[in-house]
Formats: structure tokens, sequence, C-alpha cells
């Protein structure tokens, strides 16, 4: 498929396709003419590459991490190292951490409407 064609299907622009393949997370083959092709499985790829992303890990991080997860179902396989299995640990300490924060704003946000709603009604 095309990169029209990806970028429709994944929710992902153009750009952000080509960026994920000069950071090395995404591969495609060239045609004569020099399009992009990708194969299936660039679907799932891109998608995974987006929710690692939303989870706020970095290219470097993504990029480690790729060759780690089977392409069929994003699960872990054999050449995962204890190496980068620390360095995701650190990255999962960090999300817990915003986790909490996140919910702590959550508890003022809700102190306030709280305060505020009997003067709404």
């Amino acid at each position: 498929m095309r990169i029209g064609e990806l970028a429709r299907r994944t929710g992902v622009s153009e750009r952000s396709l080509r960026y994920y393949e000069q950071q090395g997370l995404l591969e495609s083959d060239r045609t004569p003419g020099g399009h992009r092709e990708y194969q299936e499985k660039a679907v799932d790829r891109v998608i995974r590459i987006q929710v690692l992303f939303a989870a706020g890990l970095n290219s470097r991080v993504i990029d480690s991490i790729l060759p780690c997860m089977r392409d069929h179902d994003g699960g872990p396989n054999e050449s995962t190292t204890e190496s980068l299995a620390a360095e995701l640990r650190v990255e999962r300490e960090r999300i817990d951490r915003q986790i909490a924060d996140l919910l702590r704003s959550r508890e003022i946000l809700d102190e306030v409407i709280d305060t505020a709603a009997p003067r709404l009604v």
C-alpha cells in the first residue's frame, strides 16, 4: 500500500510516517518510480508506535522496544533484554507518577465543581 493509504488506515499523517521511517521505526519498499510501498503489517506497527508515543516514550526508546515485540499481536518476544526491561521499568514509573498527578488534578477539579455546584442550581 502507498503512504496515503497507510495514513488513512491508521489516522497518522504522511509526515509522521516519513518521520517514523527516518527514525528506523517503520520500513517501506520503493517502487521503480520512488514511491513508498508498505506491507499490510505496517498498519499494526504504526498503531503500536502511536500507542507507545502516547505513553510518553520517545523514538529512541520505541526503537529499542519494537524489535522485542511480535508483529502479529504486539506481545513480547524472546529478544527482550534485561537492560531494556530496566529502562522500561523507569518509563513505567514515570507514567505512574503522571497518572498520580492527573488523579490529584481531577480531585481538585471535583472539589471546585462541588463547591460551585450549589450556586449553579
